[in-house]
C-alpha cells in the first residue's frame, strides 16, 4: 500500500465522520480500508478451534498499549472490589491455565460519575520448585505470558471472550501484578448488566514449545476460593471522576441530547458482538466508544457569505486510530490479521465551515 493510498484513506475516513457515523458508512470505511468489495461471508463455525497467532495477539495487543486512552486528571479511588468469595474454578490444558475471577460489580460504582480506569490486581505467589519441569532445555524460560480476557456471556449460554491486557511475567518472582482492565468495566457498564463482572486469566508460555509451556505451569496466581489461605486475593480496582467536578472539556452535556446544546462531542457506542456483519468478521475488541458531535454552532453574518463564508456545522477536529483483530476469507482457509484503522474514534469536536475548523 503505498503513501497516495494510505493518505486517500484517511481523508476518507474522516469526511465519512465528519458528516456521520452510521453503522452503513463505518462498514464502507472497513471495506474500503481492507481492499473488499462486500463483507467477507463468516460463519460461527469459522470462529471453532480457532488459534490467535503469537505473533498477531503481540502486534495487537502493542497497537493497543500505544493507543490507550490519555487518563484525565485527578481520579478518585471509588473502590477496591475484594470479588465474590467462592470455589471458582483452575482449569489446566496442555498449553494454558485458565483462572476464573468473579466481581460483583452493582452498585458499585457513584452516580454521575465516569470509571478513566480499572485495574486488576492478582498475586503471584512464591515460586514451588516442585512445579518445574524436571527436564530442562538449552533455552533459558524466565518469564511466562499472562493474559486478561473479559468473558461475555451470550443469550445462547456460550460465551465469547474478548483479550483486554497481556503482559510478561517473571516465573521466579511473588508480588503484585497488575492488569489494566478499563476496557473489560467499559463492556459491563455499556452492557448495563446486571449479573457479576466475569474475567479470565490465561497463563501461557512465553514462545512456543513445550518448555515454554511447562515452564508457565509453575505460576500461580492467589485466588477467590475461601480455602485458598494465602494472602492478597485478587482485586478490582477502580478509580473515577465526578463528572460535576471534572466534566471534560468539549463533551457533551445531558442537554447535548436534545440538540440544544453547542457543538461537543457526544459518546456513540458500536458494539460489534450485535453487529450481524461484523460479529463473526471482527474478533477484538467487542466494541468500542466512536463518539459523535453534536450540537449547533454561531453562524456568521449573511453579508460574509458572497466572501466564501458557508453555514458553520459541528464537525470533527480530531480523531484517533483503533486497533483492531478481524478474520480474512483465504481460499478454503481461515486466518486472523490485526492492523489500525486511522481515524476510528473521535477525540475532539467543534464548529467548521469550508472544511476549514473554526473554534
Amino acid at each position: 500500500m503505498d503513501v497516495r493510498f494510505t493518505w486517500m484513506l484517511c481523508v476518507l475516513c474522516l469526511v465519512v465522520m465528519v458528516r456521520a457515523f452510521t453503522q452503513d458508512t463505518f462498514k464502507e470505511v472497513l471495506l474500503k480500508q481492507l481492499g473488499l468489495s462486500e463483507v467477507p461471508k463468516l460463519h460461527k463455525r469459522d470462529l471453532v478451534d480457532l488459534v490467535i497467532p503469537d505473533h498477531v495477539k503481540n502486534k495487537y495487543i502493542s497497537m493497543l498499549k500505544r493507543n490507550r486512552v490519555k487518563r484525565r486528571a485527578l481520579p478518585s479511588l471509588a473502590g477496591i472490589l475484594r470479588g465474590i468469595p467462592g470455589n471458582t474454578e483452575v482449569l489446566y490444558s496442555d498449553t494454558t491455565t485458565r483462572q476464573n475471577l468473579i466481581f460483583d460489580m452493582e452498585g458499585r460504582i457513584p452516580k454521575n460519575s465516569e470509571v478513566t480506569m480499572a485495574e486488576l490486581k492478582l498475586f503471584k505467589k512464591p515460586l514451588d520448585r516442585a512445579n518445574l519441569p524436571t527436564k530442562q532445555s538449552h533455552r533459558l524460560v524466565s518469564n511466562a505470558r499472562v493474559s486478561v480476557y473479559w468473558v461475555h456471556r451470550q443469550h445462547d449460554g456460550t460465551n465469547r471472550t474478548s483479550l483486554i491486557d497481556s503482559r510478561l511475567v517473571p516465573i521466579r518472582e511473588s508480588g503484585w501484578k497488575n492488569f489494566d482492565v478499563t476496557q473489560a468495566v467499559h463492556y459491563w457498564l455499556r452492557n448495563k448488566r446486571r449479573e457479576p463482572m466475569f474475567l479470565q486469566v490465561w497463563i501461557e508460555g512465553e514462545r512456543v514449545g513445550s518448555h515454554a509451556s511447562e515452564m508457565a505451569k509453575a505460576v500461580r496466581f492467589t485466588s477467590q476460593d475461601p480455602k485458598d489461605k494465602a494472602l492478597g486475593k485478587p482485586e478490582l480496582v477502580l478509580y473515577t471522576l465526578d463528572l460535576e467536578d471534572y466534566g471534560g472539556p468539549g463533551d457533551c452535556k445531558e442537554e447535548a441530547v436534545t440538540g440544544k446544546s453547542t457543538c461537543c462531542r457526544q459518546k456513540h457506542y458500536i458494539n460489534f458482538r450485535e453487529l450481524a456483519w461484523t460479529q463473526y468478521w471482527i474478533i477484538e475488541p467487542a466494541g468500542y466508544q466512536a463518539y459523535r458531535c453534536s450540537g449547533g454552532c454561531l453562524q456568521p453574518p449573511s453579508s460574509l457569505w458572497h466572501f466564501g463564508y458557508g453555514e458553520r456545522a459541528c464537525a470533527v477536529a480530531e480523531s484517533s486510530p483503533l486497533p483492531v483483530m478481524y478474520l480474512v476469507k483465504r481460499g478454503n482457509r481461515t486466518e486472523i490479521e490485526a492492523a489500525e484503522f486511522p481515524n476510528m474514534v473521535i477525540e475532539k469536536c467543534s464548529c467548521v465551515t469550508d472544511g476549514m475548523a473554526l473554534v
